[in-house]
Order: structure tokens, then sequence, then C-alpha cells
């Protein structure tokens, strides 16, 4: 070869390998020197396969595989593959070959170098590894969380035993839910509420934890049983947990709140909410019970006012108390919120239904609205019947 064909081959980012029709090398470019460290002279014959292969299997391997090319008559098909290589200072070096067929059947095999690449890949599968890792840590976290929150929401079926019926439709947005039910009963009362806390998520979760204890310490500890009474008193506690660092920057983190009294030897219900409604069907009738515009825990330096509303009960009286994530759903053709007069129309047309046939009916009817939108936030439906 010239001169400066030989300088050409030598500044090349790429080998090229000639192998004979016997499968020993002839021929190896001068760049063999600058990507592998080896003198091109000691890559000839069966120097090729020895020095640049790390174990017999190895070299067996990829002179099997020469061989095997050899024997065919053409090419034409053959993929490029990835080989590593051992450099002359006992490094490695990744080659991507491209072999055809030379003259008198030799071997014309052409590597590029893709150590960098290969290295990026590497790299960036061990990321993905991290990641999936992290993943998987944070999921583990989050189902544990859930059976954690899980586990301070009250049992479903107590609620059902000091009911006709009942039902609670429960459902988060993401794997632990910023929505929390809350049920206390002490003799004749029996205590029932839905709060939705701000946020969904972990947020919201732990909010939800807060909100547990609070109402049982206003609740159960304190015996506060007047509905607005409780909702004061919750205001105050949750205030009080969120900034007790006495600082300037003031929390605004809080909770809506639908709450009732059953006292079955008055044969009432005493409501009162906090941003939140209750709903009664009553003769075919759906009649709304507004809550006060405050919610709790926010709002510190705006004197509240909650007020208690009583009803008289009748027998099947059905009562609803609901967080926002339901009529707030997007979906149908014009995608739009579900909203509240579409949910009281909803809860009308199920009357004539069990409770337990209410609650998949209304989860049935949400997933049907929504189609292929998301879920926007925490689910929560609590049914009773008189």
């Amino acid at each position: 070869m010239s001169i400066v064909t030989e300088a050409i081959l030598e500044k090349l980012n790429s080998l090229i390998v000639v192998v004979n029709s016997d499968g020993k090398v002839e021929y190896v470019s001068p760049s063999v020197k600058r990507l592998l460290g080896y003198e091109p002279e000691q890559m000839m014959g069966e120097g090729w396969w020895n020095l640049t292969r790390h174990t017999e299997f190895e070299r067996e391997s990829v002179k099997a595989l020469m061989n095997n090319f050899l024997q065919q008559d053409s090419l034409q098909e053959a993929v490029p593959y990835e080989r590593l290589l051992k450099t002359a200072s006992g490094g490695e070096r990744w080659i991507l070959w491209n072999t055809s067929k030379g003259p008198s059947n030799s071997l014309v095999g052409i590597g590029h170098d893709i150590t960098e690449r290969k290295n990026a890949e590497e790299k960036l599968l061990e990321k993905n590894k991290e990641l999936t890792q992290f993943n998987k840590d944070v999921t583990d976290s989050l189902q544990y969380a859930c059976r954690i929150q899980e586990a301070i929401l009250p049992d479903v079926q107590k609620i059902k035993n000091v009911f006709k019926d009942a039902f609670v439709l429960y459902l988060p947005k993401d794997v632990v839910s910023g929505d929390y039910y809350f049920f206390f009963q002490k003799n004749k009362k029996i205590i029932i509420a839905a709060v939705d806390c701000t946020g969904h998520g972990v947020p919201g979760a732990l909010m939800s934890v807060i909100a547990n204890s609070i109402l049982k310490e206003v609740i159960v500890k304190k015996g506060i049983e007047e509905p607005s009474e409780i909702l004061y008193a919750l205001d105050e506690e949750l205030f009080s947990a969120l900034n007790k660092q006495n600082t300037a920057v003031v929390a605004n983190d809080g909770m809506d709140v639908s709450l009732g009294v059953f006292d079955f030897e008055s044969n009432t219900i005493t409501y009162s909410g906090a941003f939140r409604p209750m709903l009664l069907v009553r003769n075919k009738e759906v009649i709304e019970f507004e809550g006060n515009r405050y919610p709790i825990g926010m709002y510190g330096d705006i004197k509240k006012e909650f007020v208690s509303k009583q009803i008289q009960l009748l027998e099947d009286d059905t009562f609803y108390f609901f967080t926002d994530g339901y009529c707030d759903q997007f979906g149908g053709e014009q995608k739009k919120k579900f909203n509240r007069k579409r949910f009281k129309e909803l809860l009308l047309s199920a009357q004539s239904m069990e409770m337990e046939e209410q609650e998949s009916f209304l989860q049935y009817a949400l997933l049907n609205w929504r189609q292929n939108e998301p879920q926007v936030d925490d689910v929560l439906v609590m049914g009773i019947k008189i």
C-alpha cells in the first residue's frame, strides 16, 4: 500500500481485518495501534485471535463464526455484530463489525469503534435499573401506606349494622387518598362524617391521618356531640396542629367536612357542614342541606360560623354524605364536569335499588361518564338508609 493509504488507514476510527481462506489473519489496518495498542505485525496469523480475546472460549467462538462465513458463497445477508476486544494495556473496546467476502474467498471485516456509545448505553441501563428500583420502592411504600390508611378507616360493615342499609363508595385517585370517612357510635347516637382533605395522594393521605386523629380527639375523647360545636373544635385543633412552629407563615391546609349526628332516641339527625352539603332523598325528592362556607383549618384570621340543622327522621329516608370528587369528574361528550345536578338526578334514579346495588350503579355511572378521561380527584360517597 502507498504511504498516503497507510496514513489514512492509521487515522481511521475503524479497523480493517482480512482473513484468508485458511482462517488466518493476513492483514490488519495500522489503526489497530491507536485503537487497541497492538502493532499490526502482532496481529498476523493467530495473533489477532489470541491477543484480542480474554478466554479460549471466546477465541474458538469467533473462529468458528469466521469459518462459517468462509464456507458461504455470499455474505449479502450478513448481520452486523458487536464484539468486546481486549487492548494491549488490559482495557476493552467495543467494535461493531460488518463482514463481507473478499478476493480468493477471503473475508474482509470492517470494525467501527462504538465504545463510547456502549458505555453510554450501559450507564443508561444502570440508570434505568436504579429508576426501576426506586419506582418499586416508592410503590411498595405507597402500598404499605395504603394498608395503614385502610386500617384507620371505619369498618363499613359496622356502619351497615346500625342502619337499615348503607354503602361506602371509596375510590382514591392514587394509591392513597385525601378523602376520609368517620363513624362513631355512643349509645343511641351515631356520628357520621365525610371529610375531603387538602390535596390527594401522599399529601392528602397524611392530612387524612391528621383528620382521623383530631376527629377522635374532639368526638371520642372530649365527647362533643353537637355538629356545629364539633366543627368549631375541629377547626381549632387542626389550625393548632398545622401551625405549631409559631412562625409568620400560616399553613393553608385544611379540610371540608359533611357531618351528621343521628339520634335514635329523638329520631332525628342534626347536620352541620364545612363547605360540604348533605343530601336527603325523601318521597322521590332530593333535598339539599348546604354546608357553611368555611373550611376547617384555613382562614384562621376570619371568624367562622358553623350552624347545626335538625331534621326529623322518617322511614326510608336516604342520606348521602360525599366529597367533591364525583361531581368534579370530567367526561361525557363535551368533557365537562359531572356536576351536582346530574349527581342528584342519578341518586334519584337509583332509589328503587338496594344500597349495595346503588354503590355499584354509582361506580358504573362514573366510569361510563369519564371513559378515557383520567380520574381528577379522590371519590367518596356514603349512602345511609333509615
